[in-house]
């Protein structure tokens, strides 16, 4: 009994991660802190890791070298990382900018956006979009370099 229940967990498990896979992701255009406007639709073709975050959040501050790393080492690859700022303010958020050297675009929250991404309850929350524009996979809490080079991995 207690295997079958196991095996009838892992395939709940699986069919959540194939929905998930199977929705398009949304589209937005958020202005930086530098008044730029970063539109979804412009990184067609390209996989898209979007982070949502907050300047107020330990957990985000722990992954976000992470993600500067990451993003340098593969952002002539057609992998690009975009930071969505939420909760925080304008001055907070160009400081963590400068502070951490973020090289990816961040942007400011329009609080509509988490919305479009199922509400985003928790941060840090992190989507991979793969190339064709899909959901590949969410996680809620910390993402490490190696969990991105994984990910990666499975969606070339």
């Amino acid at each position: 009994m207690k295997n079958i229940l196991i095996l009838f967990l892992g395939f709940l498990f699986i069919s959540c991660i194939a929905e998930e896979q199977q929705k398009k992701a949304p589209v937005f255009s958020l202005k930086t802190v530098n008044n730029e406007i970063i539109k979804l639709s412009d990184y067609k073709g390209k996989v898209v890791i979007i982070n949502f975050f907050a300047t107020w959040c330990p957990p985000c501050k722990m992954e976000i070298p992470d993600f500067v790393k990451f993003y340098n080492e593969n952002k002539d690859k057609g992998i690009v990382v975009i930071g969505i700022c939420v909760g925080s303010k304008e001055q907070d958020i160009k400081k963590l900018i400068e502070e951490y050297k973020i090289s990816y675009p961040v942007c400011i929250s329009d609080g509509k956006v988490e919305n479009a991404y199922g509400g985003i309850n928790a941060v840090p929350t992190t989507f991979i979009i793969d190339r064709n524009g899909f959901i590949f996979t969410k996680q809620i809490g910390i993402m490490a370099e190696e969990q991105l080079y994984n990910i990666l991995k499975q969606i070339k």
